[in-house]
C-alpha cells in the first residue's frame, strides 16, 4: 500500500485529505507544520508527499528543500490557497513534482498523486537495474595487482582525465572501462563503447562521428556517430590500437577541440565526452611501425591503467570460482554446485592464456557437466577442450 506524507497546518485540509486518500487504499500520516514533516520523512519510507506553501511556521518551499537533502526520490507535490503562475513555477524550479490550487480539485488530485507515484517507481526500478549493471561489471579479487587496479580507479574516476587501459585478451579492460565510468561524475550520462577491431577501416570515420545524407553511396539517411551518442558521457574506444590512421587523425580532433564534424558536411558540433580507450598491443611499438599516431597516443594516456592476466593473480582463483559459479548457476536456474578445494588446486595449476574469459568458459563448462560437486578430477578432465569429454 503506497505511503503518502501530508504536511498542512491547516487541520480541516490535513483530515479531508486524510479521509479521501485513505478511502483510496492510500496509508497516510500527517504533519501540523513543516519541522514535524521533516522529522516524521527522515524516520520513514514515504513513496510521496503533499506539502502546503504558505504555513505559519515554516515556509513550505524551506520544507521542500530540507527533504530533498534527506531523499531525492520522493516526489513532492506542493498544495497552496494562494497560488499564482510565478508561485508553481518557483516550486517546480526548486525540485517540486507539481503544484495544486486549493480548493482542490479531487480528480486531479488523485492523477497527480498516482503520476506521482509512478515516477517514483520507475527511478526505484532504474536504480535496481543500476546496481544489477553495477554488479555486472564488478572487479573480482583481492590480490596485490587487482588491488592496484581497483585504487586507480577509485582515484581517476572523478576526474576528467582519459585513461588508456592496457592488457592481454580477456583480462577485463572492458570492466575497468565501466567501472571508472559508474564512479565518474558522468555515471547518470551514456556509456557508448565502439569496437574499433570489429568496423572496417572504410566506415569507422562515419561510425565515430555520424554522416549526413546523400555523403555516400549507402548514406540513404542521417546518422549520428558513436561520439554525439556519448555527449554528457563517456566514449569506450575498445582496441584503438586497431584504428586506421586515418580515423586517429580525426579522433586526435575531436580530443583537442572538443569538436566533431559529420562526414559530408562541414559544421562542426561541439562534444562533451570523456575518452576511455583499451587495447591489447604494444603502442609504443606500434608507434615505431608508424601504424599509430604518438600524439594520438599522448592524448589518450593522460593516466595509464594496466590490467593483469589471470597468471598474475592466481590467488583471486577461489573468488572468481565462487562468483561465476553463483553467476552461471543464477542463469540457469539451478542451484549453486560444491567447487572442492582440489578443484581450485587444479584450476590455480592451470596456465590462462584466455585469462577471465577462458576461465569462466571453463567453470561454465563444469557447472553444466558436473552433477552435484566439482572436483579435481573433474577440472583435469573438462577443464580442456582437448581431454575427456572435449574429445566428443
Amino acid at each position: 500500500m503506497p505511503k503518502i506524507l501530508v504536511i498542512d497546518d491547516e487541520r480541516s485540509i490535513r483530515n479531508t485529505l486524510k479521509d479521501v486518500l485513505e478511502y483510496e487504499k492510500y496509508e497516510v500520516d500527517l504533519a501540523e507544520e513543516g519541522t514535524a514533516g521533516i522529522e516524521l520523512f527522515s524516520q520513514q519510507q514515504y513513496d510521496t508527499v503533499l506539502c502546503d506553501i504558505k504555513m505559519a511556521k515554516m515556509d513550505g518551499i524551506e520544507v521542500l528543500q530540507k527533504l530533498q537533502e534527506i531523499s531525492s526520490d520522493v516526489p513532492v507535490i506542493m498544495i497552496s490557497g494562494h497560488g499564482n503562475i510565478d508561485t508553481a513555477v518557483d516550486a517546480i524550479k526548486k525540485g517540486a513534482f507539481d503544484f495544486l490550487e486549493k480548493p482542490l480539485d479531487l480528480n486531479r488530485l488523485l492523477i497527480t498523486i498516482r503520476n506521482a507515484l509512478e515516477r517514483g517507481s520507475l527511478i526505484t526500478q532504474t536504480k535496481v537495474l543500476k546496481k544489477q549493471v553495477s554488479k555486472k561489471y564488478d572487479i573480482v579479487g583481492n590480490s596485490p595487482a587487482i588491488v592496484l587496479v581497483k585504487e586507480m580507479i577509485d582515484r581517476v574516476a572523478p576526474t576528467e582525465a582519459r585513461v588508456l587501459i592496457t592488457g592481454s585478451n580477456g583480462t577485463g579492460k572492458e570492466l575497468v572501462a565501466h567501472q571508472i565510468h559508474e564512479k565518474s561524475n558522468r555515471s547518470r550520462g551514456p556509456f557508448v563503447e565502439v569496437n574499433c577491431a570489429a568496423i572496417p577501416s572504410e566506415l569507422i570515420e562515419s561510425e565515430l562521428f555520424g554522416h549526413e545524407k546523400g555523403s555516400f553511396t549507402s548514406a540513404i539517411k542521417q546518422r549520428i556517430g558513436k561520439f554525439e551518442q556519448a555527449s554528457g558521457g563517456t566514449i569506450f574506444l575498445d582496441e584503438v590500437g586497431d584504428m586506421s590512421l586515418a580515423a586517429q587523425a580525426k579522433v586526435l580532433r575531436a580530443l583537442q577541440e572538443n569538436k566533431i564534424t559529420r562526414v559530408g558536411s562541414d559544421k562542426d558540433i561541439h562534444v562533451d565526452v570523456r575518452v576511455i580507450a583499451a587495447t591489447n598491443k604494444n603502442i609504443r611499438e606500434e608507434i615505431d611501425r608508424n601504424t599509430f599516431r604518438e600524439d594520438l597516443y599522448h592524448r589518450l594516456s593522460v593516466i595509464l591503467i594496466h590490467v593483469p592476466t589471470l597468471n598474475d593473480r592466481k590467488e583471486d582463483i577461489p573468488l572468481l570460482a565462487e562468483h561465476f559459479n553463483t553467476l552461471i548457476c543464477s542463469e540457469y536456474g539451478m542451484g549453486k554446485k560444491k567447487i572442492r578445494p582440489d578443484a581450485i588446486a587444479e584450476l590455480q595449476k592451470i596456465k590462462w592464456t584466455g585469462n577471465i574469459r577462458e576461465f569462466r568458459n571453463v567453470l561454465e563448462r563444469l557447472i553444466i557437466l558436473c552433477p552435484d560437486e566439482i572436483t579435481g578430477k573433474d577440472v583435469v578432465a573438462y577443464a580442456h577442450p582437448v581431454s575427456g569429454f572435449g574429445e566428443i
